[in-house]
């Protein structure tokens, strides 16, 4: 297993209300050019937790950042006017706090980060660094 010392939450940067699964984001990455999708988990609107990339082998979601942490991602991230918005679910809220909670269990050492903190994006459309931080 690889040295995890990130965990970054992103969001799919799609509309609120509209759902997708691995396989989708799969579809897009590979559209894309990537090997695979590029995140290691996806929380679906339902609070579903979808296995993406085997965490053994490097995501594709923070550039200059994959080589060492996992990627988790929740369906939305956009209003219906298509700007910025945290469109997290109360089941996604759930189910991202605790598959966060099971992930820093496993890999102690790691910080959660949104996306935002590493890149000049809006991802994940809040502050996962406070938000997570007595994880």
């Amino acid at each position: 297993m690889r040295e995890i010392n990130l965990i970054v939450v992103h969001c799919t940067a799609t509309p609120v209300g509209r759902d997708c699964s691995v396989a989708d984001i799969r579809a897009w990455h590979l559209a894309r050019g990537f090997s695979d999708v590029g995140y290691h988990y996806v929380v679906r609107i339902d609070g579903t937790i979808e296995t993406g990339r085997p965490l053994e082998k490097v995501g594709a979601h923070a550039r200059g950042y994959n080589a060492n942490s996992v990627g988790v991602a929740y369906v939305g991230g956009l209003d219906a006017a298509g700007k910025p918005a945290d469109t997290r679910t109360p089941a996604q809220r759930k189910a991202l706090k605790a598959l966060l909670a099971k992930l820093r269990g496993r890999f102690s050492g790691a910080r959660i980060i949104g996306h935002r903190d590493v890149a000049a994006k809006a991802c994940p459309c809040f502050d996962a660094t406070s938000e997570y931080a007595a994880l």
